[in-house]
């Protein structure tokens, strides 16, 4: 799959040398030569990548224009930036995980744009969300318990101690979207990779 081809460096960012080990080893190979385990950490990697790229830019661009997080709630519905940014968050996240599964299951399928669209929907709504859950929890815990009682501030979007805590926040986002893999392949919705 062509799309595979951004999936691994984009998860490598967060994943460093597992996922380069993982595209040495099995990167390569089909589901059919391919252990289970190896086929759903490749979907729910497929599904991550989505994620993280919406992800990084949605912190970067409420980090260079803070009135963006405005339009996503701050002031109006949260009185915290954090979770503006988080909604924007998951709307790119959302956005990108849709466009790379549907790049993935219109030609396995050879289904039309429409259709491709609605598969796509259908197979990575479940994963994306999950991952979000994880991602989330996981940046909640550096943002607000650790890193105040540590750093004594909550660092943002310039401070490698933000991209640190985030690299562990996608890790946590792939623990809780490897399960939901899992199910969607094995109930035919995702495809095996």
């Amino acid at each position: 799959m062509r799309i595979m081809m951004a999936v691994w460096p984009l998860c490598a960012l967060f994943g460093s040398l597992g996922i380069v080990w993982l595209y040495a080893r099995w990167g390569h190979r089909g589901a059919d030569e391919a252990p289970h385990w190896v086929t759903v950490s490749k979907g729910t990697l497929h599904c991550g990548s989505g994620c993280t790229l919406g992800d990084l830019l949605a912190e970067c661009l409420v980090f260079l224009a803070p009135s963006v997080a405005i339009a996503f709630g701050w002031h109006w519905l949260f009185a915290d930036r954090t979770f503006a940014t988080w909604v924007l968050d998951c709307i790119l996240a959302f956005a990108f995980g849709i466009l790379f599964q549907y790049f993935a299951i219109a030609p396995m399928r050879g289904l039309s744009v429409r259709e491709g669209i609605k598969a796509a929907v259908k197979a990575d709504t479940a994963s994306l969300a999950a991952w979000q859950v994880g991602m989330f929890a996981v940046m909640a815990i550096f943002q607000f318990v650790l890193y105040p009682a540590w750093l004594h501030e909550r660092p943002d979007a310039a401070s490698p101690a933000f991209w640190f805590a985030m690299q562990w926040a996608m890790v946590g986002g792939f623990i809780t979207a490897f399960p939901v893999n899992h199910l969607l392949i094995v109930k035919g919705l995702k495809e095996a990779m």
